[in-house]
């Protein structure tokens, strides 16, 4: 598994990928007009998760650089034919440790849908803990408003498990 920024060849592609409705469930509106303004948007870094040099999925991060709140935020999705192998809380991992060991964070966010039950078993084998819900936080893609947990990590509670030949982003 390697982890790569985002290309404008792969923006057709990731449009795609996030029009399948299992992951346009999470990800509602994103598009490729979105996907392109993101490409020049310098507030966070979108990386395509590949396996064998194929596209299996998307993780990004942003960054919170006053140095009094500093800290990363990330998001991430699989192709639901990839999902349950391990290979999301692998991508976790490594994206953590490059925002920890290479980016100088000390703690990472996210904020999955409450119901969202499978991301928050994949963000619990990577250490986050659980915060707090944030109710009616994001808007789904039937227009109501869903409860969202907020998640977080400091670097000393990465739980290591060596992912299999990661590539760390560059950024």
């Amino acid at each position: 598994m390697t982890l790569r920024p985002v290309t404008v060849d792969d923006v057709p592609v990731l449009a795609g990928f996030f029009a399948i409705p299992e992951v346009a469930e999470w990800w509602p509106g994103e598009n490729e007009e979105r996907l392109r303004a993101a490409l020049e948007d310098d507030d966070g870094v979108g990386l395509v998760v590949e396996v064998d040099g194929g596209m299996i999925g998307y993780i990004q991060y942003f960054e919170e650089t006053d140095p009094d709140y500093r800290h990363a935020t990330i998001d991430i999705t699989l192709h639901p034919d990839w999902c349950n192998r391990g290979l999301g809380t692998d991508a976790l991992r490594t994206l953590a440790r490059h925002l920890f060991d290479d980016r100088g964070h000390h703690r990472i966010t996210l904020d999955p849908a409450v119901i969202n039950v499978r991301a928050i078993a994949s963000y619990r084998k990577v250490g986050f803990r659980d915060v707090g819900v944030m109710r009616r936080y994001e808007r789904a893609n039937d227009g109501t408003w869903r409860d969202s947990l907020l998640m977080d990590l400091l670097a000393e509670e990465l739980i290591s498990s060596p992912p299999a030949s990661p590539t760390r982003p560059s950024s």
